[in-house]
């Protein structure tokens, strides 16, 4: 297993150095960029998502901030907006971002620096990537942690009781439901919740933005713990409206078809419960494929399910950061955003590779690969 776990560490390196390079690749080719970003906002055409150049003068060492465009040779006309502009000052905004530089060196200093988990700092922000991603990093966990928890506890006894009555008015009505709820946008149901119930045109009983109220830091313990679930409440219900109908489908399919297997019948023939029989033996075999899959489940809704509820409901967190800096071109943030999540991910999908053989020690990736 320790040899298994050795060469997957390894296969990340090329994995991860892959996805960093075609995003590079990608960039040097896209429209626009950080300086044409400000100097669109210093003629006052600027149109991004937020129009903040805060700390843009900050210290932006070479390769740090990685990014598209710009050589040692560059002039005013290159840019989009700039005629009329002194080149001079054009070249000092290439220096400031990095873009002096060819960008194969630039790129090699970015992964010299990532591998050291060194994110420089934001062009539009006066402050460290690792400090913005922390500072955003709580929301996200929030609504990743507890609409995986949410959909697990839905799905995982509806889907055992859908595969014992399977074929009842119950399972056909139930599975109607669980496929309606897929099929409804998340977004699109976040905006019900909030005409419905956070003062949109009928009721008033949750709020509309923010993690917490703004009187949180007097609030009791226990009241803090209420006001927290208070202002998740909606975002999370949006989130797991369709989250849960795979995992249900799944554990009632992994349980119908272990509850047809000879060793069910077996079981039964001794004389067991059906209660004995289904909990006592067939579920540890069908869970495996669902628990297995949690860390997974969990890293999908971390990172990529949460974008537009964020946004709907006015939550800072990394969805809505990573938009913001892709639309914004700030690109230390873009990639640094990206090379942690492609970093925890494959991290995620090892782990998830690894709980299949704690919950069920037959499974052995090592003999396979050999």
């Amino acid at each position: 297993m320790l040899a298994y776990i050795a060469r997957r560490v390894l296969l990340m390196i090329p994995t991860l150095l892959g996805i960093m390079l075609i995003s590079f690749v990608i960039v040097q080719f896209a429209p626009g960029g950080p300086v044409e970003r400000i100097i669109a906002q210093l003629q006052g055409q600027d149109s991004g998502a937020t129009s903040r150049i805060s700390g843009g003068g900050g210290d932006f060492s070479g390769g740090q901030n990685p990014g598209g465009g710009g050589s040692t040779e560059a002039s005013s006309s290159r840019y989009r907006g700039a005629q009329g502009l002194d080149p001079q000052f054009i070249k000092q905004l290439e220096t400031q971002f990095g873009f002096d530089k060819p960008a194969h060196e630039r790129f090699l200093k970015m992964l010299w620096d990532y591998a050291r988990f060194d994110f420089g700092k934001s062009y539009f922000r006066d402050i460290s990537v690792l400090e913005l991603i922390k500072e955003k990093l709580p929301v996200s966990v929030s609504l990743g942690l507890w609409m995986t928890l949410l959909s697990y506890a839905i799905s995982i006894p509806l889907g055992i009781k859908k595969a014992v009555r399977d074929g009842s008015s119950f399972d056909i009505w139930t599975s109607a439901v669980v496929i309606i709820g897929y099929a409804i946008p998340g977004f699109l149901f976040a905006i019900l919740l909030i005409v419905l119930f956070a003062g949109g045109s009928f009721w008033q009983f949750f709020p509309l933005r923010g993690l917490t109220s703004e009187n949180w830091a007097q609030l009791s313990l226990a009241g803090k713990m209420l006001d927290y679930f208070w202002h998740l409440a909606l975002p999370i219900t949006a989130m797991a409206l369709g989250a849960f109908a795979t995992s249900t489908l799944l554990t009632k399919n992994s349980f119908l078809d272990e509850i047809r297997k000879q060793y069910v019948l077996t079981a039964r023939m001794k004389g067991l419960s059906e209660r004995q029989v289904l909990y006592g033996h067939v579920f540890r075999n069908a869970m495996l494929i669902v628990i297995a899959g949690f860390p997974g489940a969990f890293i999908g809704a971390f990172f990529a399910g949460a974008l537009l509820i964020e946004t709907i409901f006015s939550l800072d967190g990394l969805g809505l950061l990573s938009f913001e800096s892709i639309v914004n071109r700030d690109y230390p943030v873009v990639f640094a955003n990206l090379y942690i999540f492609s970093l925890v991910g494959l991290a995620v999908n090892l782990v998830s590779d690894l709980t299949y053989t704690w919950i069920d020690p037959r499974i052995d990736f090592e003999t396979r690969e050999a």
